[in-house]
């Protein structure tokens, strides 16, 4: 048996019905039964980054497309969704690898990259260039924008933009975390 690991990018009208199964039998594993239906739902629509050793999918991270306003401006925001990978291969160098991807489908098809990190994955992501949003984190809401204090927010963008990361940072309404 080789431990030789393998990345594909699937949008997810590509993703088989047993490929849907494994990925959410590995995102069970990898939230400890917390992976909600909205968590699910939001990590649809886009992009699924996955890491397999042999036929056992052990990785993955989704970038979907959200509107958001940094200030006034508004961004068209990859943002990364059902991060995780295989307890088993945790330490192995396999998030770095997802994450060197997610990057790069950032820098290439969006403004900017967002996510809502974990206590457990902020090393990670930090050590990959993304950085803590400073500003006010909101989101449209029916009621009208709605600040979320309690929200921690990271950012990767591209250097020609010149984001202030004080500036307040507004997301589209969602159902479940907004954020």
């Amino acid at each position: 048996m080789t431990n030789t690991i393998t990345f594909n990018v699937r949008h997810t009208h590509q993703l088989t019905q047993p490929q849907i199964g494994a990925l959410r039998t590995l995102l069970d594993v990898v939230y400890e039964g917390e992976f909600s239906p909205e968590d699910w739902d939001h990590a649809l629509g886009g992009l699924h980054t996955l890491a397999w050793q042999g036929a056992q999918v052990i990785g993955h991270a989704a970038v979907v497309q959200r509107a958001v306003l940094v200030g006034n401006q508004p961004y068209r925001a990859g943002y990364l969704e059902a991060m995780g990978v295989h307890p088993d291969w945790q330490r192995r160098g396999v998030g770095r690898q997802l994450m060197r991807r997610v990057n790069t489908q950032v820098e290439h098809g969006y403004d900017l990259g967002l996510l809502s990190p974990s206590d457990e994955g902020r090393p990670l992501y930090a050590g990959t260039g993304w950085l803590d949003w400073l500003g006010e984190r909101r989101s449209f809401t029916p009621g009208g924008v709605t600040p979320t204090p309690d929200e921690e927010v990271m950012v990767y963008g591209r250097a020609d933009l010149g984001l202030d990361l004080t500036q307040p940072l507004t997301c589209d309404y969602r159902s479940g975390d907004v954020w």
